[in-house]
């Protein structure tokens, strides 16, 4: 009996300590006990060793991280010996300035920036240690890209048939380094339309590699591979480097890939004590390289982690919140959770099942002229979008009520190349006087250049179905098809329908674009979309009309707004990650699009899609719409999508309200 007794009060004992942290000074400037909740106070006051803290949507990650950093300097330590790692210079900087503000000034003088800004100052240090110029430069991705061209010119001056783009190959070359990944598996994984060629890849990149270090020059991915090698290669420097940033940060390490992984292991290696801060439900950036396994792996790495959970939300109310921790529950990989909220409302998130796009775009403009009527702001509200051609249709009808809007992530439609090609040769159809459009199309063909159309252009003005014969140049075999397509179908704009005549321009464009661009399969969904658009016209000239719906302010990309005036926003939800608003629509929630089509046959992929749109719903303050149309035609799998999200399978009706605008 003695024994058990003995065991219960050490267990007891061990329970009261755990519960009880909180600050053995009680002379501190900062009342952090009233300042914080029970689980942030914890992470605040935790002392050294690794700490993960799994912040989930608006707990207050921002704050646990602005006061650890007045704690530690009320606890004595130099402010130069921490050191906290952002993803952008903005969050380190708001940061530091909030900290300043409920401490003092000496919270200005941690070392705080990006992974890619503090490497910078690492390396022009130590550059010696890696044979490299202290005064290299760093390339933007222009200058990249530029150099990679000159060397693929010297390297193979006959043009290689379907060999990638400069832009191609440098984020075949950037993936390999942020994923510690050779070239050759990257594309086998990633770009397998390459593969024929994958061996004079290789050959251009390890030449892109030597053409940087004979002209002491790095690129953006370079900063953090150099960082790697001085810290791995030098053992007395590591650990000098280790012990001069004795506190480490780091933000959003969800969103980490694995060269930053190393680089933070290699960073705290003399003395451990690293804070990491992130949520695993809200990693969604693999596109760019970012390891979701990082967040996971973070105890193996560091023995003895301590985890604490901050799971009270300060954003959104409780009926968002039912919704959102039931979507992330279908997640087959995370750290278990419960986001709660002591914001009420009767209100709770609605699913409405439109009849088409246009039924979807009227129903949202409605209601937010009725959550204006309820004297909601324009600028807190927002559209979100699982991808940016997904918004086009809503953009036609926000134009033509007069609402103001501006988008984000994605370019505008009208802007992306393919599209603009497209519509070109609509334009010239409608009008052969557009000297513009007929200048861009006669620049797609092969042996066209700006001389020929100099003297082709003033013969087929207002004239598109001349005599070949008849042009001013002995390179017009090409121009031929053109020709023929553009005549015959402005012979019979009267009498076709515009989604006939979209059909057959894509059709005679598809070759050119598989020509033009490497990623052309992405590029001809956009192909489909335009075409799904056009279904919705019987007249062409009205077609070109909307979709040509030009911003006041054209170097503002994708507004509509007047000066100084509210807008709605329109944003793919990559975009709006860290964001919040009073009402968020998500529209588009159909399943083969939101999902993708294309995650159906990964679980990895469909996990992430997962992810995507629990950051979607948790940009809610207090009202949650997500819309679907039942007749979304997917010209690539040849049917019409008309199922909800998957994600949003069997939700209670008192989770997830269900309504049907189908027959109004």
């Amino acid at each position: 009996m003695a024994n058990k007794l003995e065991i219960k009060e050490k267990s007891a004992h061990k329970k009261y300590v755990l519960k009880k942290r909180s600050p053995v000074k009680t002379d501190y400037k900062i009342n952090y006990s009233q300042e914080l909740n029970e689980k942030q106070l914890e992470a605040v006051m935790s002392d050294g060793g690794a700490l993960l803290v799994i912040a989930g949507a608006g707990s207050g990650k921002t704050k646990t991280l602005t006061y650890r950093v007045a704690r530690l300097i009320e606890d004595g330590v130099q402010p130069q010996n921490i050191l906290l790692l952002t993803f952008t210079k903005k969050a380190a900087h708001e940061m530091l300035s909030r900290a300043s503000l409920v401490l003092d000034s000496r919270c200005e003088k941690v070392a705080g920036g990006t992974f890619h800004s503090f490497a910078n100052i690492i390396l022009r240090k130590y550059a010696s240690f890696l044979k490299l110029k202290n005064n290299f430069t760093i390339m933007d991705r222009a200058d990249c890209e530029d150099v990679i061209n000159h060397i693929v010119g010297q390297m193979f001056p006959k043009k290689e048939k379907r060999f990638p783009k400069k832009s191609t190959l440098l984020d075949m070359y950037s993936k390999s380094v942020n994923k510690v990944t050779p070239t050759k598996q990257i594309i086998e994984d990633e770009f397998p339309q390459f593969e024929h060629c994958i061996d004079k890849i290789i050959e251009v990149h390890k030449a892109y590699v030597i053409y940087k270090r004979e002209n002491s020059i790095l690129d953006y991915d370079d900063l953090l591979l150099y960082m790697k090698l001085l810290l791995e290669n030098n053992d007395d420097l590591r650990k000098k480097i280790s012990g001069e940033y004795k506190y480490i940060m780091v933000d959003e390490y969800q969103d980490t890939n694995t060269l930053q992984a190393d680089v933070i292991k290699l960073l705290a290696s003399v003395h451990g004590n690293i804070m990491a801060v992130g949520d695993d439900a809200q990693s969604i950036y693999s596109f760019r390289g970012a390891n979701y396994r990082n967040i996971f792996d973070f105890p193996k790495i560091f023995p003895n982690t301590k985890i604490i959970k901050l799971e009270q939300n300060y954003r959104s109310t409780q009926n968002i919140l039912k919704l959102t921790n039931t979507i992330i529950g279908k997640a087959k990989e995370k750290y278990d959770k419960e986001l709660f909220s002591e914001i009420k409302s009767p209100v709770k998130p609605a699913l409405i099942c439109a009849k088409n796009t246009q039924m979807e775009a009227d129903f949202i403009c409605q209601r937010i002229l009725e959550l204006l009527d309820e004297d909601v702001s324009l600028g807190d509200i927002c559209v979100l979008v699982r991808n940016a051609r997904m918004s086009y249709s809503l953009e036609m009808e926000l134009s033509k009520r007069a609402i103001p809007f501006q988008k984000f992530g994605g370019p505008k439609f009208m802007e992306t190349a393919h599209i603009k090609d497209v519509a070109a040769h609509l334009r010239v159809i409608v009008n052969p006087d557009d000297v513009v459009s007929l200048t861009r199309i006669l620049l797609l063909l092969k042996g066209v250049g700006n001389s020929t159309v100099n003297n082709i252009v003033p013969v087929m003005k207002g004239n598109i179905n001349p005599d070949v014969k008849l042009l001013p140049s002995n390179k017009m075999t090409s121009l031929s098809p053109l020709l023929n397509v553009l005549g015959k179908e402005h012979s019979k704009i009267a009498i076709k329908k515009p989604s006939e005549i979209v059909e057959e321009i894509i059709r005679y464009y598809k070759p050119i674009l598989k020509d033009k661009y490497d990623d052309f399969s992405k590029r001809e969904k956009d192909l489909d979309h335009f075409q799904y658009l056009s279904s919705q016209y019987s007249n062409l000239e009205d077609f070109i009309n909307d979709m040509a719906l030009e911003p006041p302010d054209a170097s503002v990309e994708g507004m509509y707004k007047a000066i100084d005036d509210e807008a709605l926003t329109i944003s793919t939800i990559h975009s709006a990650k860290g964001l919040e608003w009073d009402s968020v629509f998500i529209i588009g929630a159909v399943d083969g699009r939101f999902p993708s089509a294309y995650s159906f046959n990964s679980e990895e992929e469909m996990d992430e899609e997962l992810r995507l749109m629990y950051v979607a719903t948790t940009r809610a303050k207090n009202n949650l719409y997500i819309t679907y149309p039942v007749d979304m035609y997917d010209y690539s799998m040849n049917m019409v999508l008309s199922k909800p999200s998957r994600f949003l399978d069997n939700i209670d009706d008192d989770i997830l309200e269900l309504w049907d605008i189908t027959e109004n």
